[in-house]
C-alpha cells in the first residue's frame, strides 16, 4: 500500500483503464463463444513469408539488436512499396522508419509532434490508442464525429473545418477508418489537405487497412495532395496486410525533418523490436499484385458472408467499403434484445444470448451517446468460423 493518498496512476491516464478488447476476449474465453471483437486472423498469412521469418532466425539475422531506424531492406521494401503502389518517393534512410507495429508509430508519432495544450483533432469513432496517446502527449483531443448517411458514415467536412482553432497543432486522419469501415473519397481527402495547408497543420494519417478496400472504393493516400508532403506522417503496417498481427512490424513515411521527430521519441519507447520478422515483412512487401489481389478478394468474401448473416438476424449493417469490420445497429433487433440500444450491455448479454463476443463502438466515441446503438463485428475469421457464427446470430430474429 501507498503512504499518500495520491492516486497512482497520473491524472492523464485516468481515464483509461482495462481496454474493452481484454474484457471482451475474456469473456469469448470463459463463455466459449466465437470471438468477432478483436481483429486479429484465426489464419497465419503466406507460408512462404513464414519462412523467410524461420530463416532470418537461423541465419542469425535479427536476433540481436536491429539498426534503430529498422533493417534497410525493409526499410527499402518500404520505399519501393510506397513508389509502386502509389507513384510516392521516400529516401529509405532518412524518409522511412520502422516501428513496434503502427501503435508504436501512432504514440511516438504524437508524443514528438504534440506541445502540452496542443488540440488534437481526430474523427470520432477512433482506435482507442489515439485517446490514450493525444493524453500522454499532453494534447487535447478534438472529436470530429463521422455520423451514419446513406448506409455508411460520412465525414461532414463543415464540423471539420469548424473544429481548427488557433489552438490545433495537428489532424489525425484515419482512412480505411476503424472501426466503421468507411473510405474517405478523393473529394473528401483533397478537402482535408486544403484545410491542413491553409491552416498549417501536421498531420498524421493512419493506413493501416490500405489494402482492404471493396467495391467502387479507393485508397489514396493524403500525402499525395498538394502541400502535403512537408506536413505528413503515414502510418503503415505488415500485421493487417500479411496476417501477422503478432510480429508487430510497422513503419513510419515521412520527410526528413519529421522522421528525426518521430525518431527522436520512438527510440525512448522500444528503441527497435521484431529483428527477424523486419526481414519477412522485406520480403512480403515484394509480393506481386496478385498475393494483394487474392487477400482482398478473400476478405470481400467474408465480409458479404456476414453482413448477410448479420441482416438476417435482424441489425442495421453499414456495409464496410475498407478495413476488416463491419458496424451494426442493433435497435432494429428491438428494445429488449437490443438492451434499449445500450452497446455496451448488449455486447456483455450477446454471449449468453447467442455464443458470440462483439464489440461496443461506444469505446471509440468521445460523446458515448453518439456510439451508444452501435456494434462492430470483424470478419478477418475462417469462412467457417463466420457461418458458424452467423447461424448463432440468427437465433436473435427468431
Amino acid at each position: 500500500m501507498t503512504s499518500s493518498s495520491r492516486p497512482l496512476l497520473n491524472r492523464r491516464l485516468a481515464e483509461f483503464g482495462t481496454t474493452i478488447f481484454a474484457e471482451m476476449s475474456a469473456l469469448a474465453l470463459k463463455t466459449g463463444s466465437i470471438n468477432l471483437g478483436q481483429g486479429f486472423p484465426d489464419t497465419d498469412g503466406p507460408e512462404e513469408i513464414r519462412e523467410a521469418a524461420v530463416r532470418a532466425l537461423r541465419d542469425g539475422r535479427g536476433n540481436q539488436y536491429p539498426p534503430g531506424p529498422g533493417v534497410p531492406e525493409l526499410r527499402t521494401a518500404i520505399a519501393a512499396h510506397q513508389e509502386r503502389r502509389y507513384g510516392l518517393s521516400y529516401d529509405p534512410d532518412a524518409e522511412v522508419l520502422v516501428t513496434a507495429g503502427a501503435t508504436e508509430a501512432i504514440a511516438a508519432a504524437l508524443l514528438a509532434l504534440v506541445e502540452p495544450g496542443d488540440e488534437v483533432v481526430a474523427l470520432e469513432p477512433y482506435y482507442d490508442s489515439y485517446a490514450a496517446c493525444i493524453a500522454m502527449a499532453g494534447g487535447t483531443r478534438v472529436p470530429v464525429t463521422l455520423r451514419p448517411h446513406d448506409g455508411s458514415f460520412r465525414l461532414d467536412l463543415d464540423e471539420l473545418r469548424a473544429a481548427v482553432t488557433d489552438r490545433t497543432r495537428l489532424l489525425l486522419i484515419n482512412t480505411p477508418h476503424n472501426p466503421t469501415g468507411t473510405v474517405l473519397t478523393r473529394e473528401e481527402l483533397a478537402a482535408v489537405a486544403e484545410l491542413a495547408v491553409e491552416r498549417d497543420l501536421l498531420v498524421i494519417t493512419d493506413e493501416v487497412y490500405e489494402h482492404l478496400v471493396f467495391d467502387a472504393a479507393e485508397h489514396i493516400p493524403l500525402v499525395s495532395f498538394p502541400g502535403m508532403r512537408e506536413r505528413t506522417v503515414s502510418i503503415g503496417s505488415a500485421g493487417k496486410t500479411f496476417s501477422f498481427t503478432g510480429w508487430k512490424v510497422g513503419w513510419v513515411t515521412a520527410a526528413a525533418p519529421l522522421v528525426t521527430a518521430v525518431r527522436s521519441a520512438k527510440q525512448f519507447l522500444t528503441y527497435v523490436a521484431s529483428g527477424p520478422f523486419q526481414y519477412a515483412v522485406a520480403e512480403a512487401l515484394a509480393l506481386p499484385d496478385s498475393y494483394f489481389d487474392a487477400f482482398r478478394a478473400d476478405m470481400l468474401a467474408k465480409r458479404d458472408v456476414l453482413a448477410a448473416g448479420l441482416t438476417e438476424a435482424g441489425f442495421e449493417v453499414f456495409r464496410p467499403a475498407g478495413t476488416y469490420f463491419i458496424t451494426t445497429d442493433i435497435r432494429p433487433l428491438g428494445p429488449d434484445l437490443s438492451q434499449n440500444g445500450d452497446g455496451f450491455a448488449f455486447c456483455r448479454a450477446l454471449p449468453e444470448l447467442a455464443g458470440v463476443v462483439a464489440i461496443p463502438n461506444a469505446v471509440f466515441y468521445d460523446h458515448r451517446d453518439e456510439g451508444a446503438p452501435f456494434v462492430r463485428f470483424a470478419f478477418c475469421k475462417r469462412v467457417g468460423v463466420l457461418e458458424e457464427a452467423v447461424g448463432r446470430l440468427k437465433k436473435l430474429a427468431g
